[in-house]
Order: structure tokens, then C-alpha cells, then sequence
């Protein structure tokens, strides 16, 4: 292939350091590429928690117009931030191996105030803070938005006791505070930790070269907790958690379903032997499902829709 790959990404630090990673990669390959930048409504209105947007996909519409319209040949995309239905056209090119797929609570001071009923953290995550929630339910959940260092920029300026974040995205670019304590009883977003390449489904020779950056076992894992994620909520933004671990002999799949606050909680547990992992984390989805998750979903979207 003698054409400069043209990467699409949005213009935060960490979407360029993702896409930078990929470029690199495709170099170790023998393959040039430029970055495009591309910003997305998610970047743009930061005024509206996310789930009030109205948009799936608030954070990729751009970059599947831009790969649509032929300005860019692959997309680079914080997987948990992609819907799980992808646009007529465009398909899953590679996942690279995923980073720490933790949840992190940056502090303002110390972790004195985890012992009180009161204090204030800040998410702009249902899932976040509806697990918050379920384990402080006296605390308050302040909504923040931005990108990291925005939201990093906020945690200062305001009175707030924490802000809770992807232990990845700090860490990736080098901004994790030494004041922070991972939140390893979090069950992280489906995908979480991970990056996703799209293509052009019809563009045969790019989605040969992306394969060659594919992680298999990280694409299982992910696969699982995207299924979950896609059978459980239909379309709606929900507090839904889930993460799928290799073991030697078995996938171990943990999914979970809360109310908007907190107060209910559905898990699934199971350990999915690798001969059943084709569509194993729908199976999982409706089972939860079926044992009252259909019930709490049906809540959660109607809640929503009154706001």
C-alpha cells in the first residue's frame, strides 16, 4: 500500500495520544499515516450531562461522517464511548490490547470523608455514580463533564470530595495524580480500557492491515461485554457495568444492572467455558433479564424519558 493512512480522531490529549499510539503501531507495520482531527457534539456541548444529548454515539458521529464521506480512512475511538450498533458501512477494524480497565476516585484532600454521611463526588457516569450510590447512598453525586483535563480542572476549583475516572485515559497521558484510590469494587464500563480502530467495510485492503493490530484475547473480552451491554439496554443509556477476564480454561463474565439511584442492584456471575463464547454475554444479558432486569430497565428508561 503506497497512500498515507489517514487516521481520524477527536482533538482532546487523550484522543491524540490513542491516535498516536495506533500511527505508531501502523509504522512498526511499514505503513505512513497522518492525524486528522475531528471534533465531536460530546466535545463541543459541555453543558448537558451526556445522557441528556439525545445522541448515540455523541462522541463518533463526527468521525463516521468524516469516514462516510471519504476524508479519513480509519477511526480511533475509546471503545466504551462507541455505540454497539455501528453505522450501515462501518465495521470493527481492530481492538488493541487493553490498559487498566479500573475506575479511580482522584481526591480533593484525603479519604477521611468515606466514613461520613456526607460528602460530594463527581461523574458525569450513571454507572458511576449509580455504584457510588449503592455503596454511599448519603453521599451527593455531582454531574462534570469535559474532557480530563477539564475535569481534572474542575475537581480544584470546586468544594467536591473527589471526582471518580477511567484509571486508563490518566494514565495514558501521564496525569494521574498521586492523590487517588482505586476503585477495584467498580465494575468498569463494558470496554473499558480499551481502543477500537473502524473502517470502511468495503475497504478491504485497510481492514487486512488493521488486522494485523488486533489483540485477539482483549477483541473476546470485549465482544462479550459489548453483547451484554447491546442486549441489555436496547438503545438506552443505563448504569450497566461488565467485564469479561481470560482464564486458563474459561472466560469469567461479571455483568450488573442498577437503578438511577443506586438503590437496586442485579449481578451476574458465570464462568463461560471458551467453546460457548459465541454470543455468550447476549446469554448473559437475558438472563439477567429475565430474573428482573426487564422490569428495572423498563424503570430506568422511563425515568429518563421525564426528565
Amino acid at each position: 500500500m503506497h497512500k498515507t493512512i489517514r487516521i481520524g480522531t477527536r482533538s482532546s490529549e487523550l484522543a491524540l495520544w490513542q491516535a498516536n499510539l495506533v500511527a505508531k503501531q501502523l509504522k512498526d507495520k511499514g505503513y505512513t499515516s497522518e492525524i486528522i482531527e475531528i471534533n465531536s457534539k460530546g466535545d463541543i456541548v459541555l453543558d448537558k450531562p451526556l445522557y441528556r444529548l439525545g445522541v448515540v454515539g455523541v462522541f463518533t458521529r463526527n468521525l463516521d461522517i468524516a469516514m462516510l464521506n471519504g476524508e479519513i480512512d480509519i477511526a480511533v475511538h475509546s471503545l466504551k464511548d462507541v455505540p454497539t450498533d455501528l453505522p450501515e458501512g462501518i465495521v470493527q477494524a481492530a481492538v488493541l490490547e487493553r490498559a487498566n480497565f479500573n475506575d479511580i476516585l482522584v481526591l480533593k484532600n484525603n479519604t477521611d470523608f468515606l466514613s461520613s454521611d456526607n460528602a460530594v463526588i463527581a461523574t458525569g457516569s450513571l454507572r458511576r455514580r449509580a455504584q457510588w450510590l449503592n455503596k454511599y447512598p448519603s453521599h451527593t453525586v455531582e454531574d462534570l463533564r469535559g474532557n480530563v483535563n477539564t475535569r481534572l480542572q474542575k475537581l480544584k476549583d470546586n468544594e467536591w470530595n473527589g471526582a471518580i475516572f477511567a484509571a486508563a485515559g490518566l494514565e495514558r497521558i501521564n496525569l494521574l495524580p498521586e492523590n487517588h484510590i482505586v476503585l477495584d469494587w467498580m465494575l468498569p464500563a463494558p470496554a473499558q480500557g480499551a481502543i477500537m480502530i473502524t473502517a470502511l467495510e468495503k475497504d478491504k485492503e485497510i481492514l487486512a492491515i488493521c488486522s494485523k493490530l488486533n489483540h485477539q484475547n482483549t477483541a473476546i473480552a470485549v465482544d462479550m461485554e459489548r453483547q451484554f451491554l447491546n442486549t441489555m439496554e436496547g438503545g438506552c443509556t443505563a448504569p450497566i457495568a461488565a467485564l469479561a477476564t481470560l482464564g486458563d480454561n474459561c472466560v469469567l463474565f461479571k455483568g450488573a444492572l442498577f437503578s438511577l439511584d443506586g438503590i437496586h442492584k442485579l449481578e451476574f456471575l458465570e464462568c463461560i467455558p471458551f467453546d460457548e463464547i459465541e454470543n455468550a454475554g447476549n446469554r448473559c444479558a437475558e438472563k439477567l433479564l429475565e430474573n428482573g432486569g426487564d422490569v428495572m430497565m423498563k424503570e430506568i428508561k422511563e425515568a429518563m424519558n421525564s426528565h
